[in-house]
């Protein structure tokens, strides 16, 4: 059974849970996000966790998605990692930022061309009058770019977690289960335990 290392930073602590993750064949980049409104109302969904640094936990959207809506409106996130397999599950809570314009061309240059494109023929979480406008939009932004390479929109980009809080949790026996809490201050992270 694995046991944290409370020594450990969080962000290490968590690089290497999801190494181990991966060794056991768990895929490491969906991640639940939580974002609210500026009224509070909360909104959830999954999305693909593409970097984890010393600065925090990126991913990339359509800034003009309901989530990049709600990001700016009310700049703070929640992520959740659930790996039923390993029995563990990691929260991170903090504000958000807008990822660097050269970093966001960088990971949109490696991306499959027709994910690209999707970028470009997509206005993410808006109405659509059918599948069809998709299809005819897609059309011509494939012919729009023809055989060169797609440049990343000017209104598709990543956004940065800055953690503030991260809990590690790992299932056990009998429901006493093991809660590793980080919170970081002026002075950096603090750790304890919560109750399961």
């Amino acid at each position: 059974m694995f046991a944290p290392d409370p020594t450990l930073d969080p962000i290490n602590q968590y690089l290497k849970a999801a190494e181990r993750a991966r060794k056991e064949g768990v895929d490491t980049a969906p991640c639940a996000l939580a974002t609210a409104d500026t009224s509070g109302r909360p909104s959830l969904r999954v999305v693909l966790l593409r970097g984890v640094d010393a600065r925090g936990f990126v991913f990339y959207t359509n800034y003009g998605s309901r989530k990049a809506r709600e990001l700016t409106a009310n700049p703070q996130a929640a992520l959740c990692q659930h790996w039923p397999a390993l029995e563990e599950q990691i929260r991170i809570e903090g504000p958000v930022a807008l990822v660097d314009p050269q970093e966001s061309d960088g990971y949109f240059a490696g991306r499959p061309r027709d994910s690209q494109l999707g970028a470009w023929a997509s206005n993410q979480s808006e109405e659509m009058a059918s599948r069809d406008q998709l299809a005819s939009r897609y059309k011509e932004v494939e012919a729009r770019f023809g055989g060169r390479p797609v440049d990343r929109p000017p209104f598709w980009g990543g956004f940065l977690v800055i953690p503030e809080r991260i809990e590690f949790w790992y299932g056990r026996p009998g429901r006493l289960h093991e809660r590793l809490l980080y919170r970081k201050d002026a002075s950096g992270w603090t750790t304890g335990w919560l109750f399961p």
